[in-house]
């Protein structure tokens, strides 16, 4: 190895201790100054320039104030927060200006983009007092307000006479946002006064006011009426941006007070976007478009005559200055060539400058055209920060990037020649030498001491001027890998499984590692429920589950060893049911057929045998397969007529292909139709009739469905006549709903014999009638009363009725049912209620106690009410007592309870105690159990451990008594206890029982 001289030995070291921190570098603006207007006021003491960069090492900061550095150190105005420049108590003169941020570390100097300081301010009108303005009424007048000096934002209003409000502005006083001034267009007796100019900063939020104007109202003499004059007009041309909000004012003086409107010269209508206000002294356009752009024009009007101001808006697109192509940083090794290009787009076009550590860069080995920087054979002094620097009028912009110059001997480190490269017996194989070295070094390859031929050890040698260094590896030679059982290409239907092998023969130390893809993906066996790789070892086949259509494409699959690749393909065909026709059309309608047409979907891999077609109405239980011509539709044919189908009926279709596989999906359903009209060809059916009133004659008949009314106006045509008479009897019941018809005639005599027959018709015509059927007209009511009609009081309020059937044959009428009439003595019978019944048996029930009623029944049939039997007399019985069980006590002894109470005594008008009824239930559900007892105790067995609730009633021939209401015994498993009840309310009853309950179990 060749031995390094002293000075080499020295800038190797040197350069071994830079590349030793590789992420050192340069800085590099995070944040940059920007043009900036700050509001000034007597509370603004300080303000922040931003200011930031990165770099390793940290950099240090300098500012500039329009080229002139700032002393941070000397001038107390100025001080650094890291990179930030602060400036106290800034003054309007000497801080506003252009600022420059300059910053630094070992690698070099970058500059920042130049940004534009200024101060919002607004100082004091002066306190001179002004003129009187004099004015004659109906003259116009101008009130000049004269700012004073300002910067940023201003608004403009008007006070009069001191008032706290300010001026409001209408069609005759406006106030120009331009200039300040006040017009008024027409003066007025009440304008005389004083008038107050305010001036409101909008940055600093200050308002000023200037000394008042007094203005005198003459009435010497009144000005005459005169045209308009208009005094406040925009420019005739203006430029405007895209996107910016412009404002037109325009305002007129004349007598009387003119109106302004405004238009566009070319008579197109103005932008719905625009805002017209101040009585339409301003137009607001915002938003600014290539389309806002033309002559805009302001009318002035009044009864005197008109005037108009006109003016060009022209849209400016500004193109902002940006960079296209920007610097990257370059690490080269020395005495290469360096070219940057750098590349920005705006209007006008820019130039170009190049920075070197912030300096404009002059040199013999540099060139510079345009934003392209070229320095021939590079060296360790060109080292630094770079900025190439585009500007036109509008302003700059700054692209940075660092350039290290590196110099050093051949090194492997990071690099060396790979230890072990394995390669298939009779292949090729590259040997990677790439030692990181500057300048390039050149290389050799060696076998052990001598040049390369074939060997199994090779050494690569690498040398440049500052250095020589080596790297050695090895090759290892295997054997190739074989697929020897291939996937083969199949056919498979739709739900079936197979295998496709996949079979490898390599080199016994390799552990093939098997992929198969599927269309150009990789399979993802975790994820797909369908594949399935089986096998082992030098064996992958892949499994393909319940095959989907979706499965059919090229699968392959890939072995891959440490030293080889090798693939075989295989194409799956999966055949499946068709897949949808497409494009149903639906064409010559009639009242019965359609024609159809279609084009075939997919036939997925087995042609399409036959076509079926379905329909479905409003009326139909989903889609029905409809009758078509020709009865079965070939595969190959895409038309056919749809027959049979109802008139005036509104049906979707659809198509669905059918191969050898199966039954595909449908078509999608073709837009709604409706068939054409046509003569009702169905007749009504079930038709039947009788009953009724005497002299009707009653017709039913089960209506027709609305998919049979074939149009539109259906109705029905009800023909009757008397059985032997040879003329029919016609009506017509323009209803589609119509299921019945009455034919009254009191000269019909009871159940007489008719043929009946029901018609329909549209508003095409008549359609058929139904077969002739024989119909009885309404029978008479009966003509007798029920006989041996008797009574007895079950209770207080029941009373149960009895009476004898009118015989079969005493009468052509069938007796249907009997109305029971009942009503209290002493009113009268049309007061009764009545109860209907189909036996001869009747409980009447919610009587009063101790009442006499009258009873009377009739029979009933379908022509009515029969005749009423002669009123039976009956009494009810007493009421049972009102007053309930009372001192009542319980026993609880494990699952018996003992019951005592105090016996009912009942009134003189209330009915005896004949015993009492016990009923008892557990707490809010099961079973109620009843026990009567003509004693006032009684024992009940109960389970132990649950609760359970008692009644107690007394028993009358008037019906149960008043209930004792719920006596709530606790469960007390295996335990003993008592209680008691008092006739008190419930509620004080029910906590007696909880303390007396508490007592005792205490």
């Amino acid at each position: 190895m060749k031995m390094l001289l002293p000075w080499e030995l020295l800038i190797l070291l040197s350069l071994k201790e830079c590349l030793a921190e590789n992420t050192r570098h340069g800085p590099v603006f995070t944040q940059e100054p920007s043009d900036s207007i700050f509001p000034l006021s007597t509370d603004d003491k300080q303000v922040f320039i931003n200011c930031k960069a990165k770099g390793n090492p940290p950099p240090h900061y300098r500012w500039k104030i329009d080229g002139a550095e700032i002393n941070t150190e000397s001038d107390p105005n100025y001080s650094l927060v890291e990179g930030n420049l602060l400036i106290n108590n800034p003054h309007v003169i000497n801080h506003g200006g252009v600022y420059q941020c300059i910053t630094t570390n070992t690698f070099g100097t970058i500059v920042s983009r130049e940004a534009k300081v200024q101060f919002a301010f607004l100082q004091n009108f002066s306190r001179k007092s002004r003129n009187t303005v004099s004015v004659r009424e109906g003259q116009a007048v101008v009130l000049l307000c004269g700012p004073p000096p300002h910067y940023g934002e201003i608004k403009y209003s008007w006070v009069f006479n001191g008032q706290r409000s300010f001026l409001k502005q209408d069609a005759r006083r406006f106030i120009s946002q331009k200039t300040g001034n006040l017009y008024i267009a027409k003066v007025e007796a009440s304008d005389a006064g004083n008038y107050t100019c305010a001036v409101r900063n909008m940055m600093t939020n200050a308002t000023v006011f200037s000394s008042p104007t007094p203005v005198v109202v003459r009435r010497d003499a009144v000005m005459g009426e005169y045209e308009p004059k208009i005094e406040v007009q925009f420019p005739d041309t203006l430029q405007v941006s895209k996107g910016s909000s412009v404002k037109l004012e325009c305002f007129a003086l004349g007598n009387p007070v003119p109106s302004i409107s405004w238009r566009r010269a070319d008579g197109n209508p103005l932008p719905g976007k625009i805002k017209i206000n101040l009585s339409s002294g301003v137009l607001e356009i915002p938003y600014f478009r290539p389309e806002d752009a033309g002559v805009y024009e302001c009318v002035a009007e009044n009864s005197r005559g008109r005037n108009v101001a006109r003016g060009q808006l022209v849209f400016h697109n500004v193109e902002h200055l940006h960079w296209v192509q920007t610097l990257k940083d370059a690490h080269m090794a020395i005495d290469a060539n360096l070219q940057w290009e750098c590349k920005a787009i705006g209007k006008p076009r820019p130039t170009y400058k190049w920075l070197r550590n912030g300096q404009l860069l002059t040199a013999e080995r540099i060139h510079v055209e345009s934003g392209r920087l070229t320095i021939s054979r590079i060296s360790l002094l060109d080292s630094g920060m770079y900025q190439c620097v585009a500007e036109n009028e509008h302003g700059a912009v700054y692209a940075s990037a660092e350039l290290k110059v590196v110099a050093s001997p051949p090194d492997f480190t990071r690099r060396p020649v790979k230890k072990s490269t394995v390669i298939q017996r009779g292949g090729e194989v590259v040997l990677e030498c790439r030692p990181h070295a500057s300048p390039r070094a050149t290389i050799s390859w060696w076998k052990g001491g001598e040049l390369l031929k074939d060997s199994k050890r090779y050494t690569c040698l690498a040398r440049n001027h500052f250095g020589t260094s080596s790297s050695t590896g090895t090759l290892v030679v295997k054997e190739p890998t074989k697929i020897i059982v291939p996937p083969l290409s199949l056919d498979a239907t739709v739900g079936q499984s197979l295998v496709l092998p996949c079979e490898v023969s390599s080199d016994s130390s390799l552990s093939p590692i098997f992929k198969w893809f599927f269309s150009g993906k990789a399979i993802d066996f975790s994820r797909q429920e369908h594949f399935e790789m089986i096998g082992g070892g030098f064996a992958g086949d892949l499994m393909v589950r319940n095959i989907q259509l979706k499965h059919s494409g090229k699968y392959v699959c890939m072995v891959h060893t440490e030293v080889d690749t090798v693939s075989a393909a295989a194409d799956l065909i999966v055949r499946g049911p068709p897949g949808a026709p497409e494009g149903l059309v639906v064409s010559d309608i009639t009242d019965t057929t359609v024609q159809l047409s279609w084009s075939s979907g997919p036939d997925h891999h087995s042609p399409v045998t036959m076509y079926m077609v379905q329909a479905r109405t409003p009326f139909s239980i989903g889609w029905q397969t409809v009758r078509t011509v020709p009865d079965s539709v070939p595969g190959q044919m895409m038309h056919a007529t749809v027959k049979d189908l109802n008139p005036w009926v509104d049906y979707e279709f659809r198509v669905v292909a059918i191969n050898s596989v199966g039954v595909g999906e449908p078509s999608t359903p073709s837009k709604q139709i409706r068939t054409k009209a046509a003569v009702p060809k169905v007749a009504p059916v079930n038709v039947s009739g009788g009953g009724g009133a005497r002299g009707e004659l009653v017709i039913v008949w089960e209506p027709v469905p609305e998919e049979q009314q074939s149009g539109e106006d259906f109705g029905y045509v009800v023909a009757f006549r008397p059985l032997g008479s040879t003329t029919w009897i016609q009506t017509v019941l323009a209803s589609p709903d119509a299921s019945r018809y009455i034919y009254r005639n009191e000269s019909i005599a009871p159940l007489s014999r008719f043929e009946v027959k029901v018609g329909v018709y549209n508003s095409i015509g008549e359609g058929p009638f139904s077969r002739v059927v024989r119909v009885f007209s309404a029978e008479e009511e009966p003509s007798e009363a029920p006989s041996r009609v008797w009574a007895r009081a079950l209770s207080a309020s029941e009373i149960e009725v009895y009476w004898e059937p009118i015989p079969p044959g005493a009468s052509r009428e069938k007796i249907i049912a009997y109305e029971v009439l009942v009503w209290e003595k002493g009113s009268l019978q049309s007061e009764a209620e009545t109860v209907r019944v189909i036996d001869t048996t009747a409980l009447l029930s919610g009587l009063k106690g101790s009442t006499v009623y009258l009873i009377s029944v009739r029979a009933q049939n379908s022509a009515g009410l029969g005749p009423c039997s002669s009123a039976f007399n009956i009494t009810t019985k007493k009421p049972p007592p009102s007053q309930p069980p009372g001192n009542i006590e319980w026993n609880l002894t494990n699952s018996k309870i003992f019951l005592n109470w105090e016996h009912v005594k009942a009134m003189e008008n209330e009915s005896e105690v004949t015993g009492y009824k016990v009923m008892y239930r557990q707490t809010w559900h099961g079973r109620t159990t009843i026990l009567e007892t003509n004693k006032t105790s009684v024992e009940l067995q109960i389970p132990s451990g649950d609760d359970y609730l008692i009644e107690i009633k007394a028993l009358t021939e008037g019906g149960d008594g008043t209930s004792s209401g719920p006596i709530r015994i606790p469960k007390m498993s295996s335990l003993n206890s008592n209680g008691s009840l008092s006739p008190v309310p419930m509620k004080i009853c029910c906590f007696i029982m909880f303390f007396v309950f508490f007592i005792c179990t205490g």
